[in-house]
């Protein structure tokens, strides 16, 4: 917000990142905190509904976003004369609307029918987070208009959010591909490195994740439980230190302000 010089395109989409990554860790960590911490397993039904609900929104917004940025790099590497004009601000603030109208259209309809199960079976979680399907299985009534709903999802908008972003890293190493020098080809592969970085910590522990739940039942419990956290965990913990390390123009800006808050601090003592 203070930084003009980070008003572009590029670093709009990495406050959007951010702003997702912050949304997950603040509905995860301090309950998984007080889980490890203090034994307080408790949870009430409203409130899992709604850490459930804003869990699977910054997932579904998170997808989202990478998506947005791999479409930014293939501006950026295959029609770089028309970036500005394509990416504008207007523009970038569509997509962000989009993102999060997106998440909430697939996410809100799950709390509705969520909200008329009938539970009566053990009312124990197996993780320290609350889930969809792990929830639903909890239920009596049949659930497999659910279990269908969350197929398709996954299939419908995070598959195809994997299979736009793959067409967009094919289309961007063609046209890296086709440059004349091997240092040009170095240069403009680096551009993209840290946004290949984070699709790998973002959906690899995804997938163990859903393996996890899938085949919980064959292994130990303590392994369930830390593949089911890396996705909530991971992401937000590396994404910082992925973009302000390798990002050169956000490390700069970040000394400073470490900088100046120093040069406060020994003014004030």
């Amino acid at each position: 917000l203070t930084e003009r010089s980070l008003h572009e395109p590029m670093y709009l989409f990495v406050s959007m990142l951010a702003t997702a990554d912050l949304l997950l860790s603040t509905t995860t960590v301090p309950k998984m905190l007080a889980v490890f911490w203090f034994r307080a397993g408790e949870i009430s039904f409203a409130a899992c509904l709604t850490q459930m609900f804003f869990i699977h929104v910054s997932f579904i917004a998170e997808s989202a976003i990478l998506l947005a940025m791999a479409f930014d790099r293939y501006i950026a590497i295959c029609d770089p004369l028309r970036y500005t004009m394509i990416l504008t601000k207007p523009v970038i603030g569509k997509m962000g609307l989009a993102v999060v109208t997106r998440s909430f259209c697939i996410i809100f309809p799950l709390i509705v029918v969520m909200k008329q199960l009938k539970f009566c079976r053990t009312n124990r979680l197996p993780h320290t987070h609350c889930v969809y399907m792990i929830i639903a299985r909890l239920a009596c009534d049949n659930i497999t208009v659910h279990l269908w709903y969350g197929v398709v999802v996954s299939i419908l908008v995070i598959g195809l959010d994997v299979v736009l972003i793959a067409v967009s890293y094919g289309l961007i190493l063609r046209a890296v591909y086709r440059l004349p020098s091997k240092d040009a080809r170095l240069k403009t592969l680096r551009t993209c490195g840290s946004h290949m970085c984070v699709i790998l910590m973002f959906y690899v522990p995804s997938v163990f994740s859903y393996f996890a739940r899938q085949f919980g039942h064959i292994m130990p419990g303590y392994i369930v439980n830390l593949l089911a956290n890396l996705y909530v965990l991971i992401p937000p913990m590396l994404n910082p230190i992925v973009y302000g390390v390798t990002t050169k123009e956000i490390l700069k800006r970040v000394i400073n302000v470490f900088h100046r808050s120093c040069n406060r601090s020994s003014l004030l003592s």
